[in-house]
C-alpha cells in the first residue's frame, strides 16, 4: 500500500521495520516496552511527515524529531538489554537497523 512516491524510499520502509521489530522484540519491562514503541513510531512518523514537504525548515524539525526519539529509542533498548527484559538477538538486530537509519537520516538532513 504505497499512496505516496516517499513510502518506496528505503529510509521509510526501513524505520516501518524497526516498529515491527520493537513490537515482535515483546520487550518484558511495561514501561520499557512501551517508551520503546512510542520512540520507534515517532521515529518512523516524523520521517513521514517530514519526506512529503518542500520546505526545509518543516523537513529539518521533522528529521530532528525523528533523530531525537531514536536516540531515546536506542537508550531503551539498551536498558532493557541489561536488564534482561529483551532478547539479546533481538535488540542487536534493531540496533543495527536504528544504525542504519540514522546514517540515512543524517544524509536528509544535510
Amino acid at each position: 500500500m504505497a499512496t505516496f512516491r516517499f513510502q518506496s524510499l528505503d529510509i521509510y520502509r526501513l524505520a516501518k521495520d524497526i516498529c515491527v521489530n520493537v513490537q515482535e522484540a515483546r520487550i518484558k519491562d511495561a514501561e520499557l516496552r512501551d517508551q520503546a514503541t512510542r520512540a520507534a513510531k515517532s521515529c518512523f512518523l516524523n520521517l513521514s511527515e517530514g519526506l512529503p514537504s518542500d520546505l526545509a525548515g518543516v523537513r529539518r524539525r521533522h528529521f530532528a524529531i525523528a533523530n531525537g526519539s531514536l536516540g531515546e529509542l536506542s537508550a531503551a533498548l539498551d536498558l532493557a538489554a541489561a536488564l534482561g527484559a529483551i532478547d539479546e538477538v533481538a535488540a542487536r538486530t534493531i540496533d543495527s537497523a536504528c544504525e542504519r537509519f540514522a546514517m540515512m537520516l543524517r544524509k536528509l538532513m544535510h
